[in-house]
């Protein structure tokens, strides 16, 4: 008997990528699901990482709470200090002096700029430029030296505190403060002109990824990612906290929406971050100590709420904290990071592109997974709280914009 006809079986391969992986330097797991080298679906499975920060926060003190809060991210921990460190305070009606608000922005933007350079690195490093990663980190240095020189540590700051800061800088350290920014800037824009010209790093980037405006703020993308699709968001820009109403600052667009794009905008932001931190220097009120005496300090917070908002390196970090007025601990405190709405949300943008286009996306977003675990769900529709596995909450369920988790 002859064919007539041939039916085609599909057939797809899964493929884990994670949770321990060499290019994602943090646990979460991308099931990719591929026909032949083409991807066709992408589960998104996190919960490595649960540390029950916020239940933390709730069992121990108002204070005792910025150096857990700190802890949240290595990479952070000013951005996620400030948000609490304000929220505190507008429970508490108080205010910094100016010195304390420029310094605050000082130690953020300092931040800013090695966040950006690490993840710019690890893009490097991804797509084989293993020279180019280690002089990327070479020079991320001078920025690590200049952050240990205004908050007193390289990584992990505890530099905020309630009516102020920890430390205040002379003149002495201003000046070497400015020297390791004059010998950072030419470097930077050296690094910038290869992720602009190099043939292998376009060939890998442009076109990888690409996302459209209505799909940012259709999935509720944050940060860079999104004003690499033209969506021009930035909490310093619509908030004005700290000193960012005084300072002055672009904010940083582009229009292509690819990988390639958004690694462009961490340069560009790099160098606007350079500016401010020269403008700092130059321009450092000096209205006072910005230093408060921790002893005087308000030992007991009325009742309250406060909602603070920080642009973080990664996009909107948003703070919740409840006083009860009955005692020393928040009765409530909530965390919502960039890093939640750009990996969990962004499962799509994996689609259609192959296999080793995965890690370049997923880099592309500056994924911080430390920042993101949670297991409290909340039914926004319902109202209702679920206690759920491990195995449920990587299940993909809760991703929808219905639950808030």
């Amino acid at each position: 008997m002859a064919v007539t006809k041939i039916i085609e079986v599909p057939f797809t391969l899964e493929i884990p990528v994670g949770p321990q992986h060499p290019a994602l330097h943090e646990p979460v797991l991308l099931k990719a699901y591929a026909d032949g080298e083409e991807i066709v679906k992408v589960d998104i499975n996190t919960g490595y990482n649960h540390r029950g920060i916020e239940k933390l926060c709730e069992k121990n003190s108002f204070y005792r709470d910025i150096f857990i809060i700190g802890r949240v991210c290595g990479i952070c921990n000013a951005v996620h200090a400030n948000a609490y460190v304000r929220a505190l305070e507008a429970i508490l009606d108080v205010t910094p002096n100016n010195r304390a608000r420029y310094l605050r922005v000082l130690a953020m933007e300092l931040e800013r700029i090695h966040s950006h350079m690490l993840i710019n690195a690890v893009m490097a490093e991804n797509i084989g430029f293993e020279a180019l990663f280690m002089n990327i980190m070479l020079d991320r240095e001078k920025v690590m030296k200049a952050k240990e020189i205004v908050t007193g540590a390289r990584v992990m700051a505890d530099y905020m505190m309630v009516g102020g800061v920890r430390r205040d800088i002379d003149d002495v350290k201003r000046d070497k403060l400015r020297k390791l920014i004059s010998e950072l800037r030419p470097r930077v824009e050296y690094y910038r002109k290869v992720f602009e010209e190099d043939e292998t790093i376009l060939k890998r980037l442009i076109d990888v990824g690409r996302l459209k405006p209505v799909d940012v703020t259709s999935h509720g993308l944050l940060g860079p990612v999104a004003r690499a699709s033209g969506v021009k968001i930035d909490t310093r820009a619509s908030d004005r906290y700290d000193a960012y109403n005084e300072i002055p600052f672009d904010v940083v667009t582009r229009n292509e929406g690819d990988s390639w794009a958004r690694m462009m905008v961490r340069w560009d932001e790099v160098l606007e971050a350079i500016n401010m931190v020269e403008y700092i220097l130059e321009k450092l009120p000096s209205d006072g100590n910005p230093v408060p005496d921790e002893k005087k300090l308000p030992r007991k917070f009325p009742p309250g709420e406060a909602y603070t908002r920080v642009e973080a390196q990664r996009g909107e970090l948003t703070y919740y904290v409840m006083s009860d007025g009955k005692g020393m601990n928040p009765y409530r405190v909530k965390i919502r990071t960039p890093s939640f709405n750009n990996i969990i949300n962004t499962g799509f943008m994996y689609i259609g592109h192959t296999i080793p286009d995965l890690p370049v996306i997923l880099t592309s977003l500056d994924p911080c997974i430390s920042c993101m675990e949670r297991v409290t769900v909340v039914d926004l529709e319902k109202n209702i709280v679920y206690k759920v596995s491990l195995k449920e909450l990587g299940g993909g369920k809760w991703g929808s914009r219905r639950y808030s988790i």
